[in-house]
């Protein structure tokens, strides 16, 4: 069978033998397409791997890295070779060559690694320089439309493909995938363990468990936001002003200008007007500090910063209780982390159990403060790395670490399963545990996020047909 004779069969479903014959990506006169197309083309590989930047330096795309779908440059962790030389960071892809400066990008510390400049459009016999916001030059490639065959409506945006690796974890037994699983599981939280411990030693243990809550509390957007504000004001501060640690938290977050409160319905007026009150005796200690860089765009409703803060003033005010459920004296007959779960889906608020925002109006149904999923998660993060430091306190912590159920999916664990468990066939089988989910992460920024050859020169592939021979 050939293509010839499945064009035949094209042209007799829609009566005009030219239905599919290759013609201009963008026809001329048609609507301009959008980003996201180009970036999903892109993706696809539909423009080739092989370019040549304006300079004249030839371009070849060693790996196409990963489709960021947050602020920040198109694609992370990509790996290019320019004039003979590979490196390795983001690319931004633009329609026109001016839009880098247009969108801010040269003042952006988050355009700093980007070591491509991708584009289709510039003004005839103008040139225009893509810098960063240190004024180091970046590579630019334009790509003429014009040149390319259309190729159809644009595929899904993909989060990623499958690697090599995923040949060999294909076949592996269950239980050879099991023992893997708790390996690189418990990998993590040492890791995790050790982090915590260092951050201890800096701060103090009630401070280092704070800061780390509230950095949970702040999801992936907002996770280095609620993390500074936790530094600028440190649980023994807000413990200090206990009465008042809700406006502190709230002042400093720049939620409490003029305009959030225009915003505001009644309720919420009301609420703020008793913040207010407070805050205004200490702003003066933190005018010269800018409120953290929160992202608003994208985020679940329910998990919008300002209800973290809440959130997070409810456990300032009942830290003893929650301090007490981190440690393994607090357990009772119940299984480790059980206090710190009950202690955690309790915390309540008389405004935020019914308020997305400081300008939405009440909800009709009350709504949980911390769900089940992200307790799980700061029970995975937090919670269990503490407990590791103490085995000789709560050695067993690990069955009930392995019982918790997975986690709604992010991001960052759909690539990596899908990077490394695509072509199982029970790939939902063996991601039904929370520390599978861990695990996988654990595998995907040890090999994955480390390897700049598009898996051409990964040796975990190799590795896992010895496994588990070669363990321990």
């Amino acid at each position: 069978m050939t293509a010839a004779a499945y064009r035949g069969l094209r042209a007799a479903v829609f009566g005009d033998g030219r239905v599919g014959e290759d013609g201009p990506l963008l026809p001329a006169g048609g609507p301009r397409p959008s980003e996201a197309e180009l970036q999903s083309r892109w993706f696809a590989g539909e423009f080739g791997g092989d370019f040549t930047t304006i300079g004249g330096q030839r371009v070849e795309i060693v790996q196409l890295g990963m489709w960021n779908h947050a602020a920040g440059p198109d694609f992370s962790q990509v790996a290019v070779r320019i004039g003979g030389r590979l490196r390795t960071g983001s690319l931004e892809l633009d329609w026109d060559a001016r839009d880098w400066e247009r969108h801010g990008h040269a003042e952006n510390a988050a355009y700093e690694e980007v070591v491509l400049h991708v584009f289709f459009e510039q003004p005839a016999g103008a040139i225009f320089f893509t810098r960063t916001p240190r004024h180091r030059e970046v590579a630019q490639v334009r790509i003429d439309l014009s040149s390319f065959p259309s190729a159809g409506p644009p595929p899904p945006p993909a989060e990623a493909k499958c690697g090599r690796c995923s040949f060999p974890l294909q076949d592996l037994p269950a239980a050879e995938m099991a023992s893997l699983f708790e390996a690189a599981a418990r990998q993590r939280i040492e890791g995790k363990a050790r982090r915590l411990a260092r951050l201890a030693v800096l701060h103090g243990w009630d401070q280092a468990l704070f800061q780390e809550l509230a950095a949970a509390l702040g999801y992936r957007r907002n996770q280095r936001a609620m993390t500074m504000l936790a530094q600028r004001l440190p649980l023994r501060v807000l413990s200090s002003h206990a009465a008042g640690a809700e406006a502190l938290l709230f002042g400093a977050a720049g939620f409490l200008e003029a305009k959030v409160y225009e915003k505001a319905p009644p309720d919420s007026r009301e609420y703020l007007r008793g913040m207010w009150e407070t805050w205004w005796k200490h702003r003066g200690e933190f005018c010269g500090v800018s409120p953290p860089p929160w992202v608003l765009a994208g985020a679940r409703p329910q998990n919008h910063p300002q209800r973290r803060l809440g959130t997070l003033a409810q456990i300032v005010r009942h830290w003893k209780k929650i301090r007490a459920a981190f440690d393994p004296s607090s357990r009772g007959g119940a299984a480790p982390g059980a206090a710190l779960a009950a202690g955690l889906a309790a915390v309540r608020h008389p405004h935020w159990d019914g308020h997305y925002t400081l300008a939405s109006a009440r909800s009709a149904q009350p709504m949980a403060l911390i769900g089940v999923s992200r307790i799980h998660e700061i029970l995975a993060n937090l919670a269990f790395p503490y407990l590791f430091l103490r085995p000789e306190a709560d050695p067993g912590w690990w069955p009930a670490y392995a019982a918790l159920p997975a986690v709604l999916e992010n991001e960052k664990s759909r690539r990596a399963a899908l990077r490394l468990l695509g072509r199982r066939r029970d790939a939902s089988v063996v991601q039904k545990k929370l520390f599978h989910q861990q695990a996988l992460l654990q595998i995907y920024e040890d090999f994955c996020l480390r390897d700049s050859s598009d898996c051409a020169q990964c040796l975990f592939p190799g590795q896992l047909a010895r496994w588990p021979s070669n363990a321990g």
